[in-house]
């Protein structure tokens, strides 16, 4: 009797919880505080979007986002690191190149403009069509003899490339003197000819001397001496060039060299002042431009001939 009883109350009490009790669907929510979906879409995204990297070129008109500085770039120090930006005001302000600057909103990262590759030479120094990726060619027996270490040097910073490519050896002297014998131990011939440049090649003077002997020798034929008439081969640069009106007159009691220093008030009282002095002339020297016509046709016509098929 119990038991149905307690049956018969979990049944009432079953009714009472019915139909009219439960929970009654009234569709789907359409508020929700805390968003549809937290990690739909890209959450990581900025806002303005992802900076890019682009050149601080001159003229682009950039923010700087912690500032609020906004500016014409005017300057940019590839080697500080740094942007300069000038505003409507012409007030301007330096930054750090890289993050940080928005340009037309979108947030940029500003690196220095790249250089200027520079291109490879047409020409060569001495005015040749300049030969890119040739080697040079092994060094033909054929010569050129200088006087000095400064002729050589001269002529190597002009002709150097074109040398190379034709596989000609400049040598120095020394001076002129012993030509006679240099040429003895050489032996030249059809096939190691020998060209010689000679300071101060004027009617009367020991270098013509020298070099009527050498052209009467047995060796003659295969040696070609040509000259130019400056009393050394400093005189070859174009005044212009060291920006001179003209190359100082030296009396003869005074050594050439040491009274050009003097007349140009540079130091000259041993051979290392002298060298020095040489290497500040030869460093306004770019291409054959700087040099004095006279001596260039001497070089030409030196090259032309220890080039010469079976050279």
């Amino acid at each position: 009797m119990m038991q149905s009883c307690s049956r018969a109350r979990l049944r009432s009490s079953a009714c009472l919880r019915g139909p009219a009790h439960r929970p009654t669907y009234r569709g789907p929510v359409t508020h929700d505080r805390y968003g549809n979906d937290v990690l739909a879409g890209d959450w990581r995204k900025p806002s303005r979007g992802r900076a890019v990297e682009i050149s601080a070129d001159l003229g682009l008109v950039v923010e700087e986002v912690t500032t609020d500085w906004c500016g014409e770039i005017v300057q940019v120090e590839r080697d500080l690191g740094t942007v300069t930006l000038e505003d409507r005001r012409a007030v301007r302000r330096t930054f750090p190149l890289g993050p940080g600057f928005l340009l037309e909103g979108r947030p940029v990262i500003l690196r220095a403009p790249q250089r200027a590759s520079r291109q490879a030479p047409t020409r060569t120094a001495s005015g040749s069509v300049a030969v890119a990726g040739v080697k040079a060619r092994v060094a033909r027996a054929s010569r050129i003899f200088v006087e000095g270490r400064h002729d050589a040097e001269l002529v190597e910073k002009v002709w150097g490339d074109d040398l190379r490519i034709e596989g000609v050896v400049v040598e120095y002297l020394d001076g002129i003197d012993d030509l006679g014998s240099h040429l003895r131990d050489f032996q030249p011939g059809p096939e190691r000819k020998v060209g010689v440049l000679v300071d101060h090649l004027v009617h009367g003077s020991k270098e013509s001397r020298i070099a009527q002997a050498v052209a009467k020798g047995p060796h003659g034929r295969h040696v070609l001496i040509v000259g130019h008439p400056y009393v050394d081969v400093w005189q070859a640069v174009k005044p212009s060039s060291l920006g001179i009106k003209a190359w100082p007159t030296i009396p003869r009691s005074v050594e050439w060299k040491r009274g050009v220093c003097q007349s140009f008030g540079w130091p000259h009282r041993d051979q290392a002042d002298i060298a020095r002095a040489w290497k500040r002339i030869l460093s306004r020297v770019s291409t054959y431009a700087d040099l004095e016509p006279a001596f260039l046709g001497r070089v030409e016509e030196l090259i032309d001939f220890v080039t010469q098929p079976g050279a």
